[in-house]
């Protein structure tokens, strides 16, 4: 049963990469400006979390939650992302891999 507190149209999506080692602390500070800007600028981006490996700190997995297609688009299309990616993809061992999923159990205290 897909998640029945899912609303419906919600994207759920994970990005991950890794990166150059001399490049974690430039990177980190791009990323908490940018998610900075998410929180304040996109209301339809309902999660934006950035996790890093503890074991391998040059890997980073970003998990997002869109409330619908149209809030996705505008995240995607944001001059904020562009920049973003402007700082971020140079510094990638491989391009940065997107995955949808889609949520079909879930215990939250957020």
């Amino acid at each position: 049963m897909a998640g029945s507190d899912e609303m419906v149209g919600e994207i759920h999506q994970l990005a991950h990469y890794e990166i150059h080692q001399e490049a974690i602390e430039r990177v980190k500070a791009a990323i908490h400006k940018f998610v900075g800007y998410v929180r304040s600028n996109e209301p339809g981006t309902l999660r934006y979390d950035v996790w890093q490996g503890q074991e391998h700190p040059t890997r980073f997995v970003h998990i997002f939650i869109f409330r619908d297609q149209s809030a996705h688009n505008q995240h995607s299309a944001s001059a904020k992302v562009k920049k973003f990616v402007d700082v971020l993809y140079p510094e990638c061992l491989a391009p940065v891999e997107f995955i949808d999923y889609q949520k079909i159990a879930s215990k939250s205290t957020l």
